[in-house]
């Protein structure tokens, strides 16, 4: 089982990546980079979740509230838990926080009016919101958060949060900053697109940083915080004004979900960027999102995404809530990330435009919960 410290980290160099990678030359981090990139875009066929776990225990209420159902990423694990939980033979609501912290208020409090036996925090940040997580919790709602805190597990200073379910947020990022290098042979001059609201954001911002200045040829440039909740309005005069910025300069954009270039291409387009070899080449740190897929697959301003496994995701959310149910502890599970390229694109799950591994899953929980 992959637990909350990822040996494939190790085991790939990265904390000579991360950390000493200055006292290399870039040859050697480059190939560094490259052993490391290989595995992450290997495919993943095996199972190496939880292999035991309390049974199904019968009717349950839960509601899914998500961050944003416009973002592709809380959009695909509330899809997966919608998923798991018919598997349950539980019910299910799903609530919309709209991308704003009013509307993640207000769908919060929405769903402790129900009286559901659990929450599924999806994408909206534990601490924006701990005052209402520590209510549903106070009236015994069991919580597990997805993207709800930096990393996976225990969400530090709110007890209210069972588990927090994510991908290791620095094996995505460090994914990201290094296919930049990679591909540019060594001379990525870099803008990194995050959103500071999230903790979660901030940690994958800090480890894109540390991978992409690992190579002494790259340079970042500039580190652009804008809220995500608002890039339809933001992302187009951003883009606009970095290009007249930084000019043949910004050669790669990493950004901390795919979102941010759903609204960057009229822009691109604007300025005669060419889609498919042009500069900046776009790079996210997640979450695999059907338009990046599609883009990528098109070569429409996009090179790679760094994919969650969603559905699965949804899978283990359950899963970790029905552990909370029993009066267990966490599974500590956390699933791979998954490098897709135009060489990949087509495969584990790439051809239906989203990561989903194909190790057999589904049967893996069922079987632990005693379902059909």
């Amino acid at each position: 089982m992959r637990l909350l410290r990822i040996a494939l980290l190790a085991s790939a160099g990265l904390a000579v990546l991360t950390v000493g990678a200055r006292a290399d030359d870039d040859a050697a981090y480059i190939e560094k980079a490259k052993a490391f990139l290989e595995k992450v875009a290997a495919p993943v066929t095996k199972w190496d979740g939880p292999t035991a776990g309390p049974k199904a225990p019968g009717k349950k209420l839960i509601v899914i509230v998500s961050t944003d159902q416009r973002n592709g990423g809380a959009q695909g694990a509330g899809d997966g838990a919608a998923e798991a939980a018919k598997a349950m033979g539980w019910d299910v609501r799903q609530l919309d926080g709209q991308g704003t912290v009013p509307g993640h208020a207000t769908a919060l409090t929405q769903a402790i009016a129900m009286k559901p036996d659990g929450i599924l925090n999806v994408g909206i940040d534990s601490k924006e919101q701990q005052p209402l997580l520590e209510q549903a919790a106070a009236a015994g709602v069991k919580i597990v958060g997805w993207h709800a805190g930096p990393t996976a597990g225990a969400v530090e200073g709110i007890p209210a949060v069972f588990t927090n379910v994510t991908t290791d947020p620095i094996e995505v990022a460090t994914s990201a900053g290094l296919q930049a290098v990679v591909h540019s042979g060594g001379h990525a001059g870099v803008v990194l697109f995050t959103d500071s609201i999230y903790a979660i954001a901030t940690a994958k911002t800090n480890a894109e940083r540390a991978a992409v200045e690992g190579c002494k040829g790259c340079k970042v440039l500039e580190v652009a915080d804008t809220p995500i909740a608002d890039l339809s309005n933001r992302m187009g005069q951003l883009t606009t004004s970095l290009l007249s910025k930084y000019g043949k300069q910004w050669t790669y954009s990493i950004a901390v979900n795919d979102l941010y270039y759903d609204f960057s291409a009229p822009s691109l387009q604007a300025a005669g960027v060419d889609p498919a070899k042009g500069s900046p080449e776009q790079i996210s740190a997640g979450d695999g999102s059907v338009p990046a897929f599609k883009r990528i697959r098109d070569k429409q301003y996009q090179i790679a995404t760094v994919a969650e496994p969603l559905n699965l995701q949804g899978w283990i959310m359950i899963d970790e809530i029905n552990r909370a149910f029993a009066g267990e502890k966490p599974s500590g599970f956390v699933p791979h990330v998954h490098l897709f390229t135009a060489d990949n694109i087509e495969k584990d799950g790439g051809k239906e435009n989203k990561f989903d591994p194909d190790n057999g899953y589904r049967n893996e929980y069922r079987k632990i919960w005693g379902v059909k």
